[in-house]
């Protein structure tokens, strides 16, 4: 009979989240469906104008509109488990929609990584070889761009989320975390996850070490070409077009690195713990790194700034 019971299958998983800090839990819920909706308004009216306004049908506001719908996928996948976590007592999620939550998740962060890396390559033309950037990035190459990103994602989390629902949990159920999180799922596998981290280790070499090179390259490539700009007013304006791509550049990869390469705390038997740090990184990596995205692009941008208030005029007058 124990035999049985410690190989008896999941079937959902208990989500911690803030329960062992419950003063934190109606403050983080008020905060965190805030920035939600923030996300949701900034990133709808970035993919609404650059839909809606010819004069963004380009390269760059194509992979920004991406980008946004990207941002919303990604916190959707996880926001709503997660403030659903603050309000009941019982915050249990069932194993299939655990996995598709991780699915999820998992997919659109690859997505995003590969992304970021198309558009630093769309700069890299633009500034580097700005006569050839109309034959380079016509719309035969960076739309295939952008959808192979949404593929090498997908397939990504699917081959991570399936190794990852065969292994067996021996009634250990207890995610501590705000929601499931592929890393704090795998902690809790009863059986050698070796071949798990292969293929983390895999992923992170193409997902997170790749892009990262490229952009620095292009980076590089950019620099130096804007530097070499006889006018300084000429190097301001070459720098602000790339300038936002990079900010979002060093906030995404700067919390992700600082995510997983933060050492766990351990507990008293030696094994790794979250304390409250190691579940608000994620979250912020989850929640606020999508709300900055379309200030970032928005503040930097007079093209999406005028596009924006041609909307809201557009909006106004026609209810008149």
């Amino acid at each position: 009979m124990e035999e049985d019971n410690q190989t008896s299958p999941v079937l959902g998983f208990i989500i911690l989240g803030l329960s062992t800090h419950p003063k934190l839990e109606k403050p983080f819920f008020v905060l965190i469906l805030l920035m939600y909706l923030l996300i949701l308004l900034g990133n709808g009216v970035l993919i609404l104008v650059t839909i809606l306004d010819s004069r963004l049908h380009t390269p760059m506001y194509f992979f920004l509109g991406n980008l946004s719908f990207l941002d919303i996928c990604y916190t959707t996948s996880s926001v709503p488990l997660i403030l659903d976590g603050f309000l009941t007592s019982h915050k249990i999620i069932p194993f299939s929609a655990c996995a598709m939550q991780m699915f999820l998740s998992f997919a659109t962060g690859c997505t995003e990584c590969v992304l970021l890396s198309m558009m630093a390559f769309d700069r890299y033309v633009a500034i580097c070889n700005p006569l050839r950037y109309p034959v380079v990035m016509s719309k035969a190459a960076y739309v295939p761009m952008a959808a192979s990103s949404w593929a090498l994602g997908s397939v990504a989390s699917v081959v991570h989320t399936s190794l990852a629902i065969q292994l067996p949990f021996c009634g250990d159920n207890v995610i501590d975390h705000f929601a499931c999180e592929l890393l704090a799922v795998l902690r809790l596998a009863c059986t050698d996850i070796s071949i798990n981290v292969i293929s983390m280790g895999v992923t992170n070499v193409i997902f997170l070490a790749a892009p990262v090179t490229f952009i620095f390259i292009s980076y590089v490539f950019i620099i130096a070409t804007i530097l070499s700009i006889p006018s300084a007013e000429g190097r301001k304006k070459a720098f602000s077009t790339c300038s936002a791509h990079l900010t979002v550049v060093m906030i995404f990869y700067g919390t992700l690195f600082f995510m997983y390469g933060k050492p766990k705390s351990k507990n008293s038997q030696g094994g790794s713990k979250e304390d409250l740090s190691d579940k608000l990184i994620p979250l912020f990596y989850g929640v606020v790194t999508p709300m900055l995205n379309p200030i970032i692009y928005s503040l930097r941008n007079k093209d999406v700034k005028g596009a924006v208030r041609n909307l809201v005029s557009q909006k106004c007058f026609s209810q008149r």
